[in-house]
């Protein structure tokens, strides 16, 4: 080959591979809608971390770093399956309703202030943690918004993830900010971006409102249309900008 097509075809190979799609749109892959419900088996990793591979070693680094800055993040909550969704889902439905003695669908607003509706959990994809700091002692339950907020005993886990978290790819889901509507403040859960944006993107694609239809769990007959879009368009999609 002449020097000159040489040094263009090389010059040509550089700029295409300089151009090549990088970060969350290359990873972008199609996730079957068993999986984004919690109802298929996937790879998950970790000890006590249980989730995908990329979101796994992104985290052991981010527990690394916080480590050196006297933070022990300890995952509380990871990969859920549709079944455990669904086992918590009915349990409170039974609380507030026999125990409390709530209609069927003040029950379930009360349960969507924190919890989801089985098959919607971003839990089910393996991209995102509930977490506290191991090193602090909490009596009672520590998933607690004050116990995050100064003076809390992770208020300084708070401060460094606010601080940290982005640098390895894990964003805070349901903000504190006062116009968002849906599942209230939960300053613990974090999700891994690169993995969680294109699976949002390919999920909010779905017939969600046909797909909750078709489950049948205690309460589902009370669930209206006109609900389920409302939960959607809350509950869903009504959380930080970064993650959609």
């Amino acid at each position: 080959m002449p020097l000159r097509s040489f040094v263009v075809n090389s010059i040509l190979t550089l700029v295409l591979v300089l151009l090549a799609p990088t970060g969350i749109c290359a990873q972008t892959k199609d996730y079957n809608i068993s999986e984004l419900m919690g109802k298929a088996d996937i790879a998950l990793y970790g000890k006590g971390i249980n989730l995908r591979k990329e979101a796994h070693d992104a985290f052991v680094e981010m527990k690394k770093a916080a480590y050196q800055d006297g933070i022990d993040i300890e995952i509380v909550s990871s990969y859920r399956s549709f079944d455990r969704q669904l086992a918590i889902f009915e349990r409170k439905y039974l609380q507030f309703t026999e125990e409390e003695g709530m209609e069927p669908l003040e029950a379930i607003d009360k349960i969507i202030e924190y919890s989801t509706i089985p098959g919607t959990s971003r839990h089910h994809w393996g991209t995102d943690i509930d977490i506290t700091d191991a090193s602090k002692n909490s009596e009672g339950d520590v998933l607690v918004a004050s116990k995050f907020e100064e003076g809390g005993p992770f208020a300084d886990l708070k401060v460094w993830m606010d601080e940290h978290a982005r640098e390895y790819g894990f964003y805070l889901v349901y903000t504190k900010e006062p116009k968002r509507r849906g599942f209230k403040y939960e300053p613990w859960h974090y999700s891994y971006a690169p993995l969680s944006v294109p699976m949002l993107e390919i999920f909010r694609n779905k017939n969600i409102l046909q797909l909750l239809v078709e489950e049948d769990f205690l309460g589902s007959e009370f669930l209206t249309t006109g609900f389920i879009k409302t939960y959607i368009r809350d509950n869903i999609l009504d959380i930080n900008r970064v993650l959609l």
